[in-house]
């Protein structure tokens, strides 16, 4: 027996959301299935298997992690585990881990980007609202509900702004975040950004004891899981795979490229 993690990629909008739930397609749900199919894993409680992140319906992710313990890790290959996955799900690396690796309590860092278009926002104004947010705070007014029975308090490592085109890039990294919690902090940082609030709003949202105010969480497609941070952990990264998930990464960028300028088109309608 010997545990394995991998490392997978996915587009979120072909699902509803990471973990399995009856009745409903979920990125575990064809991992599961492909694992059994090639006899890796049958039982995930037998397996003791377990996950980095629970993503939601819409949330793409480059880098999610899952582990697992398994009598045949010669054929828990990227390669071979792709070939039993829909087009829009990848597994791109493997690594040999300890029997006790947890890939959700070992992670030293989580690395989400949201990508917004930008409608003119003030961008200083959103830099000075990404300061106040970075640090250790009490997020309970960027949390759901379930939430609220344990801790809110997380610290944020750093949030970066960057512009690309029409497009602003907010790179969010911290060891870990509440639920719904990073597409919350993006709804706040765009209400700054569009001048209806201000730096002491995000303030006054970091003290909950005194303020409490539902922050409405920002539309999941545009939030990617980057990457996860693990100590001594080598990775084996599969060229083919990695190959693959670019093609078919290349053919989706086509296909919305082009979608988007035929868009463009229809708002004309002088």
């Amino acid at each position: 027996m010997m545990r394995i993690a991998l490392r997978l990629a996915y587009m979120g909008t072909q699902c509803s959301g990471f973990q399995i739930q009856p009745d409903v397609p979920t990125v575990e749900t064809y991992l599961f299935e492909a694992l059994s199919a090639l006899g890796i894993m049958d039982d995930p409680k037998r397996a003791a298997y377990a996950r980095a992140s629970r993503t939601d319906a819409g949330v793409h992710a480059l880098g999610q992690v899952v582990a697992f313990n398994t009598p045949h890790p010669e054929r828990a290959l990227p390669k071979a585990i792709n070939a039993y996955l829909p087009p829009f799900i990848w597994c791109w690396a493997r690594a040999i881990v300890s029997p006790e690796f947890n890939p959700r309590y070992d992670a030293k860092e989580r690395v989400y980007e949201y990508i917004l278009y930008n409608e003119g926002y003030d961008i200083r104004a959103i830099r000075r609202a990404c300061r106040m947010l970075e640090g250790e705070h009490d997020f309970a007014n960027f949390a759901s509900v379930e939430d609220d029975n344990g801790s809110t308090i997380r610290r944020i490592n750093q949030i970066k702004v960057r512009l690309d085109g029409e497009f602003v890039h907010l790179t969010i990294a911290a060891n870990s975040f509440l639920r719904t919690m990073v597409r919350r902090l993006i709804t706040a940082l765009k209400i700054v950004g569009e001048g209806i609030k201000d730096e002491e709003w995000i303030a006054q949202l970091l003290s909950p004891e005194s303020y409490r105010e539902s922050i409405e969480p920002a539309p999941p497609f545009g939030l990617v899981l980057k990457t996860i941070a693990y100590e001594g952990i080598e990775w084996e990264n599969d060229e083919y795979a990695i190959s693959r998930t670019n093609r078919a990464l290349m053919e989706n960028l086509v296909m919305f490229g082009t979608m988007a300028r035929v868009m463009r088109i229809m708002q004309d309608m002088e």
